[in-house]
This record gives C-alpha cells, sequence and structure tokens, in this order.
C-alpha cells in the first residue's frame, strides 16, 4: 500500500503545482498581450431604431449609447424623404434632435421617453434672425393651442387660456425649477450653450447624418446627465435620454404640403410632433470622481496630450485609494517649474528637462517614463454650400459635411500669419487698401478661394464660402507655449516651399506672406525677423485695428478680436463642433454701454470652423480632421496605426522625440508626439513615489487598452508597443526602490531642496528593475546645484534607458472601431458585451498545466523540480512555487 500512496501524493502534487503554473502563465498572457483590443462596453453600444407613422421607412443609429461623457456622438438616418426649402428655410422633411432627462412619461406605447418638458431645445436668436433657416415655431418651444390637435405645431395641454395667441412649453430643470416664460434665452441655457440641433438636412438619397454634443451635468446642470442618483439603496450615474423628432411634409389637413412659398413645421415640443418623436436611452460615465472624500491627492501637472487619459486613468485608480490631481500647463513651462522644483510631483512633457533654449537640466536624476502616444491635428467643421452654377452631384451635397481636406505646411502658414486678404478685416475694401496692407491686395479672400487649396481639394471650386474672420481666413488656435505648437512650426520649416513664403517669396499664384510674420527682416516692420523655428506659440504679430466695415460702431476692433484666442486645443475642439467663432461681430449700439456682441453660432448649412487641436479631443466632439503631408510627400489623416508610424522615427538620448522632418515613414503622420512622465525622485519622499510608481504601473498596462470605459485608453491615442510598456514599468520600480539622497519632503510630495546642496562624495544609483540599474552618478557638485555624473548613462534616466534612447515602436493600429449598430427593442436595450478570447487563458491554462504536472514523469523526471517559474515578457520571471524544504514527515514518503 505505501508505493501505492506515494505515487498518490506524488501526482496530487503534480496536479497542483501544474495547476498553478498554467493558471498564472494564463494570466501572464492576458497581462502581456498587447492592448489592442477596446473593452467591451462603448464600442459595440450603437442602436437602430425606426420611425412610425409617416416616419415608419426611416431608421435612425445612434453610434454610442452608453459610457458617455461630455463628447460628440453620431445620429444617422436611411428612409427619409429629402429636405425642402422655402428661401432659405427648412420647410419640410428635416431631423431635429434633443437631449433630455426623466422617467418614461407614457406618451408613446412602444417607445419609452422622457416628458417634453424635459427636453433642453428652443434656444434660437430672439433678435437678428435675418439669415436664421427657422420660423419662429419650429425651432422654439412655441405651440397655438388646439382641444383636437391633428396639425403641425398644435397643442392640446399648453396656450389653453388663450387659445388664438401662441403659448410656450415649459422646461423642466432636474432641480424642480420650472420656466414657463422666455424659454427662448432661459436661466439654464441659451443658444451658445445648448447642444440641440434644430435642423438636420436629409440629403436627396434620403440620409442624413449629423453630429451631437452630449452634456454631463457639468456642462448641463439642469439635466444633470451622469450625476449620481440613489435608488433602493443603489447608487448610479443618472441616465438620460437622446430624442429625434423627426418633421414631414403634410399640410394643415392632413394632405401631403404643396405650397412651399412657406413653412409649415412647427415645434418639435408641440403634442402633435411629439407622437412621432424616437427616444434612445443614454448611460453616462459617472460625474465628478468616486474618490473617497478627504483622500490624500498626489499633484501631476502639463501636456494637454494626456489630459483625456489622466481623465480615465484617475476613475480606475480612486477605488485602489490613488487620487491624482492634475494641473493642464504648457509644457515648457511645465519643465521649468519641474525643473525648478522638483516636489511638485509627476510632471507630463514631450521633452526632457533642461531641453528649451537657454535651460538647464537641473541637479540630481530625473526619471522619464513613456506614457501616451497622440499628436496636434487640424479639426475643422465644414458643410457643403454649392454655387449656383455647381454640378448636380455636388448641389445635391448641399448641407452636407466635408469629411476630408489635404493641406501643406505653406497652407496652414498662410493660415498662421494671417496673410488671406480678409485676415485683417476691413483692411483692403474693393481696390483699396490701407497704408501698409497692399500686400493683401492680391492675396485670396480666404482658404477657400486659395488656388492652391482648390488644387487639392477641387470640389472647394463649386462651394461658397463667405471668407470672414469667422470662417477660413485664420487657425482658432490657444494660448500659450506648448510643445504642439512648436511641433506645428517645425513641420511648416521642415517644408522649402513653406520656408520660402516666410521669407517673402510669392506662391506660385502670386500670394505674399503678412509681412509682420516674413522671416526676412529686410520685409519685417518689426525691424527684425519672425523666428518659427524657435517658436511654440501662436502670435498674433500683425498690430491692425479698425472699425469693422458695415457697422455703426463706435469702437474699434483688432487682429485678438477677429481671431480670439481659445484657453485650450479641447475648448477650440468644443467650439468647432458647437460652430462659435467667438468672435463678437454684431455691433449693439442700444447696449450700456454700446459693446460688440457674440452672434451665436454659425448658420446650420453654411457653417465653416478650423483649429488646431489635439487628436483625442478631435475625437471626443466628432470633429474631421486635415491630412497633413508628410516628409514623405504623403497626405496622412490621424490614427492609431499613422500615429504609431511616426513614432517609429522618435530618437534622442532618454527622451525621444519625433521630428516631422525625419518622420519619413510613408504613413506617418507628421505632428505625431509621444508623452513621458518625469518625475526627480531626489526631490519626493518614499510614499511619494510609490504612489507616482503606482500611476506609471497602470499607464503601462490596463490604461494601454484603448475604449471609451472608465480607465481605458480613450480614442485619439495609439496604445504604446511592448518596448515602451516594459520601460514605463522599469521606471515605475525605480521610483519604488530609489536608494539615492532624498531631501526632505513631506507627505504631499516634499518641499526639500532637491539636492542643490552639497553632495560632495556621494553616489546615487537607481535601479531599473531588470537585474542592473539605470546609471551611478557620483556628486561632486556645489552649493549652486551643479555636478558631474560617472557611470553607465546619465544620472537622469532612471528607468535604464539612458544610454541608447527610447526605442519608439508602439504597437498596430486602434482597437476601437466606433461601434456596430444593431436593431433594438422597443425598450431601446442594447447588446451584451462580445466575449474576449483572452478569458479563457486563465481556466485553460490551468487544466493544461494540471496534465502537464501529471504527465511528468513521462517528460523525463519523477520528481517536481523547485522553484516553479513562469517567463514574462523582457526576459523577466515569475516565481509560482519558491525552493521548498518539506517536513521530514512528507521527506519520507518521497524515494
Amino acid at each position: 500500500m505505501k508505493p501505492i500512496r506515494t505515487r498518490l501524493r506524488r501526482a496530487l502534487v503534480r496536479l497542483v503545482a501544474g495547476a498553478a503554473v498554467g493558471a498564472l502563465a494564463g494570466l501572464a498572457v492576458t497581462q502581456a498581450a498587447a492592448p489592442s483590443s477596446a473593452a467591451a462596453g462603448a464600442a459595440d453600444s450603437a442602436v437602430t431604431v425606426s420611425g412610425r407613422g409617416e416616419f415608419k421607412d426611416m431608421k435612425f443609429t445612434v453610434g454610442q449609447t452608453t459610457h458617455l461623457t461630455s463628447q460628440a456622438i453620431t445620429v444617422s438616418w436611411t428612409g427619409g424623404t429629402p429636405t425642402t426649402f422655402a428661401g432659405t428655410l427648412f420647410n419640410t422633411d428635416f431631423v431635429q434632435i434633443m437631449q433630455c432627462w426623466g422617467d418614461d412619461d407614457g406618451s408613446v406605447p412602444g417607445n419609452p421617453g422622457p416628458p417634453r418638458t424635459q427636453c433642453q431645445y428652443g434656444a434660437s436668436p430672439t433678435t437678428d434672425r435675418g439669415n436664421w433657416p427657422g420660423n419662429g415655431q419650429d425651432d422654439t418651444r412655441q405651440v397655438f393651442y388646439s382641444a383636437d390637435p391633428a396639425n403641425y405645431g398644435q397643442d392640446d395641454r399648453f396656450g389653453a387660456a388663450n387659445p388664438n395667441a401662441p403659448a410656450e412649453v415649459p422646461f423642466k430643470s432636474v432641480d424642480g425649477t420650472v420656466i414657463t416664460t422666455g424659454t427662448q434665452n432661459n436661466a439654464f441655457f441659451n443658444r451658445n450653450t445648448t447642444n440641440e440641433v434644430d435642423f438636420a438636412r436629409t440629403g436627396a438619397d434620403g440620409t442624413g447624418r449629423e453630429y451631437v454634443e452630449v452634456q454631463t451635468a457639468n456642462e448641463a446642470p439642469h439635466l444633470g446627465c451622469g450625476a449620481p442618483v440613489t435608488t433602493g439603496g443603489t447608487t448610479r450615474p443618472r441616465p438620460c435620454w437622446l430624442v429625434i423628432v423627426p418633421q414631414g411634409h403634410l399640410d394643415l389637413d392632413g394632405r401631403p404640403y404643396a405650397d412651399h412659398s412657406q413653412v409649415n413645421a412647427g415645434s418639435p415640443v408641440s403634442s402633435s410632433n411629439w407622437m412621432n418623436r424616437i427616444a434612445i436611452p443614454l448611460g453616462f460615465n459617472p460625474v465628478g470622481t468616486n474618490c473617497a472624500l478627504g483622500a490624500h491627492e498626489r499633484p501631476t501637472l502639463g501636456s494637454e496630450l494626456v489630459a483625456d487619459a489622466m481623465t480615465s486613468w484617475q476613475s480606475a485608480l480612486c477605488p485602489a485609494g490613488r487620487v491624482y490631481g492634475f494641473t493642464q500647463l504648457g509644457e515648457p513651462d511645465t519643465r521649468a517649474r519641474l525643473g525648478a522644483d522638483g516636489s511638485l510631483g509627476l510632471a507630463f512633457t514631450t521633452r526632457a528637462l533642461g531641453a528649451d533654449d537657454g535651460a538647464t537640466t537641473p541637479p540630481g536624476p530625473t526619471s522619464y517614463a513613456p506614457v501616451a502616444l497622440s499628436g496636434a491635428v487640424i479639426g475643422f467643421t465644414v458643410e457643403r454650400r454649392p454655387r449656383s452654377d455647381a454640378p448636380d452631384d455636388i448641389r445635391e451635397l448641399a448641407g452636407t459635411k466635408v469629411d476630408s481636406i489635404d493641406l501643406t505646411p505653406r497652407l496652414v502658414a498662410k493660415l498662421l500669419t494671417e496673410s488671406y486678404r480678409n485676415s485683417p478685416w476691413g483692411a483692403v475694401l474693393g481696390d483699396r487698401a490701407a497704408k501698409g496692407y497692399g500686400w493683401a491686395k492680391g492675396n485670396p479672400a480666404g482658404l477657400a478661394s486659395d488656388p492652391e487649396f482648390v488644387a487639392l481639394n477641387p470640389e472647394f471650386a463649386h462651394l461658397s464660402v463667405a471668407e470672414t474672420p469667422a470662417t477660413d481666413t485664420d487657425l482658432i488656435t490657444s494660448l500659450g507655449h506648448t510643445d504642439t505648437a512648436r511641433a506645428l512650426w517645425q513641420w511648416i520649416t521642415s517644408d522649402k516651399d513653406a520656408r520660402q513664403f516666410l521669407a517673402g517669396v510669392s506662391d506660385d499664384w502670386g500670394m505674399r506672406v503678412n509681412p509682420y510674420y516674413s522671416t526676412n527682416a529686410d520685409l519685417n516692420p518689426n525691424g527684425f525677423g519672425f523666428d518659427p523655428a524657435h517658436v511654440d506659440s501662436y502670435p498674433k504679430s500683425d498690430p491692425w485695428c479698425t472699425i469693422p466695415p458695415g457697422t455703426d460702431a463706435t469702437v474699434q476692433q483688432c487682429m485678438t478680436d477677429f481671431h480670439p484666442y481659445v484657453e485650450s486645443m479641447h475648448s477650440g475642439a468644443l467650439h468647432a463642433r458647437r460652430a462659435d467663432t467667438l468672435w463678437k461681430s454684431s455691433w449693439d449700439g442700444l447696449a450700456n454701454p454700446p459693446a460688440f456682441k457674440n452672434p451665436g453660432p454659425q448658420t446650420v448649412g453654411s457653417r465653416f470652423m478650423i483649429t488646431v487641436t489635439d487628436a483625442a479631443s478631435a475625437a471626443r466632439y466628432g470633429l474631421q480632421t486635415a491630412k497633413l503631408r508628410n516628409a514623405a510627400d504623403r497626405f496622412v489623416a490621424p490614427s492609431a496605426t499613422t500615429l504609431t508610424a511616426a513614432a517609429d522615427s522618435a530618437s534622442g538620448k532618454g527622451v525621444a522625440e519625433i521630428s516631422p522632418a525625419t518622420a519619413k515613414a510613408p504613413g506617418a503622420y507628421p505632428l505625431a508626439q509621444l508623452v513621458y512622465a518625469a518625475v526627480r525622485p531626489g526631490t519626493l519622499d518614499a510614499a511619494a513615489r510609490k504612489d507616482y510608481a503606482a500611476l506609471l504601473t497602470y499607464a503601462a498596462g490596463s490604461g494601454q487598452i484603448s475604449g471609451a470605459d472608465p480607465g481605458r485608453l480613450p480614442d485619439g491615442y495609439a496604445p504604446l508597443s511592448t518596448e515602451l510598456r516594459e520601460r514605463t514599468a522599469r521606471a515605475a520600480d525605480a521610483l519604488l526602490h530609489y536608494t539615492g539622497p532624498t531631501s526632505s519632503a513631506t507627505p504631499g510630495g516634499g518641499t526639500g531642496d532637491g539636492g542643490t546642496g552639497s553632495v560632495t562624495g556621494g553616489s546615487e544609483t537607481i535601479p531599473d528593475g531588470s537585474g542592473g540599474s539605470s546609471g551611478t552618478g557620483t556628486g561632486t557638485g556645489t552649493g549652486t546645484g551643479t555636478g558631474t555624473g560617472t557611470g553607465n548613462g546619465r544620472a537622469a534616466d532612471a528607468d535604464g534607458a539612458a544610454a541608447g534612447g527610447a526605442s519608439a515602436r508602439p504597437s498596430a493600429a486602434a482597437s476601437f472601431d466606433g461601434g456596430k449598430a444593431v436593431q433594438t427593442t422597443a425598450t431601446g436595450t442594447t447588446p451584451d458585451d462580445p466575449g474576449n478570447p483572452l478569458r479563457y487563458a486563465v481556466p485553460v491554462g490551468a487544466a493544461l498545466g494540471a496534465v502537464a504536472g501529471a504527465g511528468a514523469p513521462f517528460a523525463g523526471g519523477s520528481r517536481p523540480r523547485h522553484p516553479l517559474r513562469v517567463p514574462l515578457p523582457g526576459g523577466r520571471t515569475l516565481t509560482v512555487v519558491p525552493a521548498i524544504t518539506l517536513p521530514e514527515r512528507l521527506r519520507r514518503l518521497l524515494p
């Protein structure tokens, strides 16, 4: 019996050990897999619903319905009747869209939806409606009472007190406040803040598409979407609704509308039109933070390129007790602050400390960890307004959006240098030019009429654009110093044609640069040449000021009035989505005091907005993005694939940078940028280093999985390569095991001098997590903080990549494909999350491991070998079962 018991015990040991090894190997596979698959969720939340009644042949698809934040989503439709117009007014067969809150009102059996009193709609102009495409009812909450409404715009509830006068459908806020009058410009929303779509056109083929900005409780507190609500003891983000109201073509008597000389459609929130409404549930990510109140916060600051990623990562780190604040700051200022005071914490930058002109590398080590790959983009909203002589195929596209444009460095230079004739508004009137502005007379009025642009984008030869300061004569840009601005000017100066244009050489069609931006000192009225190679902002150098032509104004406007800055690239994307130019072009002489006012968003159907923003913000708000000509003479749009191709060209020691001039792969996007987390560990205490290491660990792991779910990598980023993620993991490990001299620090991140005092005779070694160290620096510094380092790498590199620099090879294309439209039930349910094959890695690994363990004797050995290890990426191993010394009574059972 003893031999049988012995064999049974051996088999059991092998089974357990093999299962453990297999399970952990499977877990290692799931953790090491390249993060190119989006988590199930928002990507598969698209829904398609059908209309009813006269709209039964229409199908509406909403591109994303869950995990929403402040962003844009697509609404598209098929099976419609082409929109008709009465002059310039929308007349029949168009679509209206709004966001609402509340529970089902029971008004439409089979399609639950909110009360019409709880929808954000009706904020159209109260004055200056001359160019507005609405009739005063279809874009407002105005209705007329009828006890038996069968006609558009009539209502059986509101206005009964005076059936012959218009009434208003009230608006009820989530806090219970009800507004019954003045709803066009109420205390909660107006035409500059509402996200309603008054008019969406159905094309000649019966299809249409619109980008709709959805708003959270932060942007629209009166809707409360995403705010925490507790029901039955469970707290969840407040859901909301997207409501679509198709307008048709029946007359007041119910027959097809024949007289197209006047507009018939009424308010979509009237009871008659509301019967046709289609409601789709919207699910939001939690608004605010789920971090515990009073939790200690670790500060981070820096590049806007990482802002959306940090917002997402924070939501996943909070439940684990890690709270990180983020202060957006231009990268040059960020480097200056961290270099002067490393106790500020962790900073996001695309360049090393000391890389800026006139800057010096701070004393002590600095760790650089790659965390994000994104870039700057030229985002735009352009709608087709065909000329009267345009071909039929162009005319049929009237009102639809232009999906893509091609831009060269010289074209962007023209926009940034305010060189189009109508950019200095009023400097050229007819055949007369103001003193010093003769150069502008022969220039195109704006980008849309520039022969260079039209040659690349031929359809614009048939389109009409207003070409004012508010459209195509300038780019909306952000204020301040940023690395994205620096990269954009680098891209421009890497092109020979653009350099010559800036120097004063006319282009092939005779256009000349605005001399205030000329690099030729002899041409520049400032007396010195513009130096774009060393510019990291968007200067507005032209001093032109005037009373705008066509107004009775008594106040002048200058170039920063015609072309206002925005506070961030995110803001630029949002204003471009809303078609809000920011130019206060409407003079109000009756105001006290008289002043210029913002006229509101551009008119639907002829919008033209173009801005410099970041890829994440453009994706968030559904902006189209320009294809830019790269160093390989190819026009390339920003995408995960093209960002990755550009990152392959990154070069430089420690902090590899992507240069537009050297990103020569045919598919490389020229404005891609790698973002690094920079930390000066010698200025932080152990607790702060541990917290920052946790952030880096997450950013290099789950934070590189693309998707809209909280904690994932948002659209607009390319996942980092395995090599770069391993480098970040080593940097995190280096922070945890830092053994160099540390200044006196506070739990908040440190307040010491960061090594600016005497360090004579000391040494600093920062392990890189791979069995070695990144460098050993022997300090010989003085009280001024200067010093020299010796060793196998720069002392400033804490991640093992100092000597050779970063090898930037991010993984392949993005995993988030925008979702798949699916048919839903009448209750608006969405499909289950798809399964991921990696979910089987652990159980399958356990089973295979058990089999392998049981079969070990047949593979050349009868005794389990200890320690048992699982190989991990980067040459590392994970010890599963350590070397074990068995108790004497168990060892007696073994042969």
